[in-house]
């Protein structure tokens, strides 16, 4: 077992990594540096983190559902596209290095970013009226391809999909609840295939994982009582660093 300043330490890195997470993805920037100075092995290290973060992200499915920002009919179809999309990401990372991704992600957020900054009205309020069949078929492929990636590699994978829900309408806040359910998705399909695999050590996960729950809770509350006006710059400056981070370990790991 875990020491008592090793599991407050990940205590504290999962309460604060579940509460951005949980409005506008990217946790995994501090979970996974927290789990990685326990001495894990880095696969130990991923599966570990998706067992803590299952439980965080399970929390701010559930407080998004009850808010009714959440567009349920729609993430139904695209739920298990995004389950089965981690199980492959998972099976496929066993056997290649995910590093190759890095450069292109590195792109795809700076343009993400971009975009989100200069649209300053975006996603203020919804313009969303449903989806035709085309549009419908391209969310599908975008909840497997995301799912895939988080179930891969998975930096960005929570800002990813809000991106794409704002793309097609959504409000901050509708787009960070649709984005936590796919993102809950991906986590709790990537979570059971590392489990199978032996790949996750639950004396870490769970003191991570129960802090994660009170994180997530209050992360989805602060983003449905304070609205866009607080998602869109905390989603801005979350996808900055995560650039930030992927450069540095681009360069200069």
């Amino acid at each position: 077992m875990p020491d008592l300043g090793t599991m407050a330490f990940l205590a504290v890195m999962g309460f604060i990594a579940a509460f951005i997470d949980s409005v506008v993805g990217g946790g995994g920037l501090i979970s996974i540096p927290a789990l990685m100075w326990t001495g894990l092995p880095p696969i130990m290290v991923l599966g570990t983190n998706k067992a803590a973060s299952t439980m965080g992200a399970l929390a701010g499915f559930i407080t998004f559902i009850r808010s009714g920002k959440m567009n349920v009919a729609l993430i139904k179809k695209l739920f298990p596209l995004s389950f089965f999309g981690s199980v492959a990401g998972v099976l496929v990372v066993r056997t290649i290095s995910p590093d190759f991704l890095r450069p292109l992600i590195v792109v795809m957020l700076i343009a993400v970013a971009i975009y989100s900054g200069l649209k300053k009205d975006w996603g203020g309020v919804s313009t969303y009226r449903g989806m035709n069949r085309r549009m419908l078929w391209m969310s599908g492929a975008v909840a497997f391809v995301f799912g895939f990636y988080d179930g891969f590699f998975g930096p960005g994978t929570g800002s990813f999909l809000l991106f794409a829900f704002l793309i097609v309408g959504f409000d901050f806040v509708g787009a960070a609840a649709n984005a936590r359910a796919l993102n809950f998705a991906s986590n709790i399909a990537a979570f059971l295939a590392f489990s199978l695999l032996g790949a996750a050590d639950f004396r870490y996960a769970l003191p991570m994982g129960l802090a994660m729950v009170a994180g997530a809770f209050f992360g989805a509350r602060t983003a449905i009582s304070k609205g866009s006006s607080y998602v869109r710059p905390l989603f801005i400056s979350v996808t900055t660093v995560l650039i930030g981070k992927q450069l540095w370990d681009l360069f200069w790991k």
